[in-house]
């Protein structure tokens, strides 16, 4: 008999902690060698952690939405028929109040891990208390307007009388029906001046309340930060891509033959940026206060859509070195990776530049929002066909063409006019450029 203790996973070179989304084993269930325990996240992606070996969930020493550190021990697992109590472990259990007495406090344990919580997932401690809050209920607080000495106030029922989830959503429920004098502790929160108080949104018993998942909540706060870090300009080509569907149309079934991977437009695309990067480089740098950093490196991340109906930007590294088809095989493994929640956390950062297409739903063009730190994102809308001027030997001639816009929006704290309007038009003339006669 023996027992195998379960670490939190190294998930990149510079993640150093995760939080647990879900514990899909509980204590006294048998697991299979690579069959997933539990469901873990990083402010970058959300992963599984499989079974090193076969045998029986004997410990769990981390609750849902607890914060832990690499290398940290997050469950015993017995092996060769050792027996197991199904009691749950005390750093998980729940404490529950019988006919109104007291909850049974757990069992003390080492709180490292959950105080060891980085900037990417903050946590709040009073002096008085010394509490710790998940960052969901953190969340939870903020968007209900409960100030911390209110938060103080919940009774927690979670790990060292920690506030959980349940705790906060039954005080909203009780305090929504309670009498129309507010505690006292409520009164000292600071009155929100006329511009930073977020505006009232009235319910009615006709709508419908759904929670934000964890990652639509990054999504939002990402994109409130980058507005309200850049200031945004967007400019607008429109270039002539009939050369490159032809090209694709003619090639594509052969593509798949030879190398058993389909040809997007999305490689072609990248391959015309990377080139303008390297042209104008200072469309690849990232701010920092005022000095400005530019980057060797071409890392281009495509904005990918999930199935939840979220958005992913993993990262393709040095774009700028790969050919057409080196970038195929990359944009396709990481997309196919990104819908199967496969990616890993090195594989959605280090981006410097960013590439989206508002053409897959339709759209001729779009206005995208800056994936901080980068200072640049260029959109690319449906290609259509559309009557256009050709110039010939014999003269202009209106023909039917293959017509897309390209938008980028850029950081005008850096990137002017000229520059960010030169390099859209640069990549725009590498796209009209694109040879029809190359060989696969």
């Amino acid at each position: 008999m023996a027992q195998v203790e379960l670490i939190m996973p190294k998930m990149g070179e510079s993640i150093m902690e995760a939080t647990i989304l879900k514990w899909v084993k509980q204590v006294g269930d048998t697991v299979e060698t690579d069959e997933t325990i539990l469901e873990i996240a990083t402010d970058k992606v959300d992963s599984e952690v499989p079974s090193p070996v076969s045998g029986t969930i004997a410990e769990i020493r981390f609750q849902e939405n607890d914060t832990v550190e690499i290398g940290k021990v997050i469950a015993i697992i017995a092996t060769e028929g050792e027996t197991v109590s199904t009691t749950p472990s005390p750093a998980v259990a729940e404490n529950n109040s019988v006919n109104g007495s007291h909850p049974v406090t757990p069992t003390p344990e080492p709180t490292l891990a959950t105080a060891n919580v980085s900037a990417a997932a903050p946590v709040v401690t009073t002096a008085s208390s010394n509490r710790f809050y998940s960052p969901l209920v953190k969340n939870i607080a903020k968007a209900e307007n409960i100030g911390l000495q209110e938060l103080e106030q919940i009774p927690g029922t979670g790990k060292d009388g920690r506030v959980t989830k349940k705790d906060i959503l039954q005080y909203l429920s009780n305090r929504s029906t309670a009498p129309a004098s507010a505690p006292a502790v409520t009164a000292t929160a600071p009155p929100k001046t006329a511009s930073s108080a977020a505006p009232v949104t009235s319910v009615s018993g006709n709508d419908e309340i759904v929670e934000m998942d964890r990652m639509r909540r990054l999504i939002a706060d990402h994109m409130v930060m980058s507005k309200h870090t850049s200031p945004h300009v967007t400019s607008f080509v429109e270039v002539d891509v009939t050369n490159i569907v032809n090209w694709r149309n003619r090639i594509k079934q052969d593509f798949q033959k030879k190398y058993g991977e389909k040809i997007t437009f999305t490689p072609i695309f990248m391959e015309a940026v990377a080139k303008a990067i390297r042209d104008f480089p200072m469309i690849n740098v990232s701010v920092d206060g005022t000095n400005i950093i530019v980057k060797k490196n071409v890392n281009i991340g495509m904005a990918t859509a999930l199935p939840s109906g979220n958005l992913i930007v993993p990262v393709i590294k040095n774009a700028d070195r790969m050919n057409l088809l080196g970038l195929t095989g990359a944009v396709n493994d990481l997309a196919s990776r990104a819908r199967a929640n496969k990616l890993k956390p090195d594989e959605v950062q280090g981006g410097t530049f960013t590439l989206t297409n508002v053409g897959t739903f339709g759209n001729v063009m779009g206005t995208p929002i800056i994936n901080q730190p980068q200072v640049a994102i260029m959109a690319v809308g449906a290609i259509r066909k559309k009557p256009a001027v050709v110039e010939t030997e014999y003269g202009d001639l209106i023909a039917v063409r293959q017509m897309m816009f390209l938008s980028m929006s850029y950081d005008h704290r850096v990137v002017d006019g000229f520059l960010g309007g030169s390099f859209l038009r640069r990549v725009g003339d590498y796209l009209e450029a694109f040879d029809d006669k190359q060989t696969i």
